[in-house]
């Protein structure tokens, strides 16, 4: 099984991660739309969430129009801005401020249709998780806010300092045993500050059947479909990645901890 995705560069809509062939619930695109550029689509089976990276657009999708989207540079200078797309829609993106704007588009098998809405940055729910060198700050984009509004997916960003650990103790999601764990897949993508830095992505599993370690590079991209899976930060940059996890159990995000690390959560 593939997990590591480098970067390319890809112009329009470079689809990453497939639903349904590399990954089974998730998916994952990066969109690069040109000065005025305009992007057309359809949700299909899927529920999607776009989240932009830089720039600014506006968003057409089952008779609603939603404008003056997207306030930052790039992930690093402030909470995202988010549009979610119902399945069987179609749907219209233009890009509005003049230059490129970078867009990733989210995606997760869904039954159920319920109506777009917009999460702006003021919306976001910003955390700070962990402590002393494995303190990151925690944006969830659509989580607990998502009840009742979206089918399965779930979206955020983490933002780790230099030098620092996310996702840590390490934990995963890949088996189905509430109330100790939900099974979901989960996507990461990250950037990196200075973008010629990098940081290690974990992911290994109880038994041995999995260990491996990427160096993640800025653009890279992560699939997660088993196991723990630590973040560790180089030191001297600062190290991002969005995220996108679904499940075929509801949305209810239970991690269970290595319990080889669980006494690093009680010393102090």
């Amino acid at each position: 099984m593939r997990y590591y995705y480098p970067y390319k560069e890809v112009p329009g809509c470079h689809e990453i991660i497939k639903p349904g062939i590399q990954a089974k619930q998730t998916g994952f695109a990066l969109l690069k739309l040109p000065a005025r550029a305009i992007f057309e689509s359809r949700t299909k089976d899927m529920e999607i969430v776009l989240v932009i990276l830089k720039g600014s657009c506006r968003v057409e999708t089952e008779g609603r129009n939603f404008d003056n989207l997207g306030r930052r540079k790039n992930v690093f200078s402030g909470a995202a801005t988010a549009v979610y797309l119902p399945l069987t829609s179609p749907y219209r993106i233009i890009e509005t401020c003049g230059q490129e704007s970078e867009i990733a588009v989210l995606t997760a098998k869904a039954q159920k249709k319920y109506t777009p809405f917009v999460v702006e940055p003021e919306e976001v729910i910003i955390n700070q998780r962990g402590r002393d060198n494995y303190q990151r700050e925690v944006h969830d984009i659509i989580v607990e806010n998502g009840e009742n509004r979206v089918d399965c997916i779930l979206v955020g960003e983490t933002f780790s300092k230099p030098g620092h650990w996310s996702s840590y103790p390490p934990h995963k999601h890949d088996i189905y045993n509430p109330p100790l764990e939900n099974k979901m897949e989960e996507i990461y993508h990250f950037k990196v500050n200075p973008q010629n830095g990098f940081g290690a992505q974990f992911i290994y599993t109880e038994d041995g059947s999995v260990g491996e370690v990427y160096a993640v590079k800025d653009g890279d991209t992560v699939f997660i479909p088993c196991g723990y899976h630590p973040v560790s930060a180089a030191p001297g940059y600062s190290l991002y990645y969005l995220w996108v996890l679904a499940g075929e159990q509801g949305r209810e995000l239970i991690p269970r901890d290595d319990p080889n690390f669980a006494w690093i959560n009680v010393t102090k």
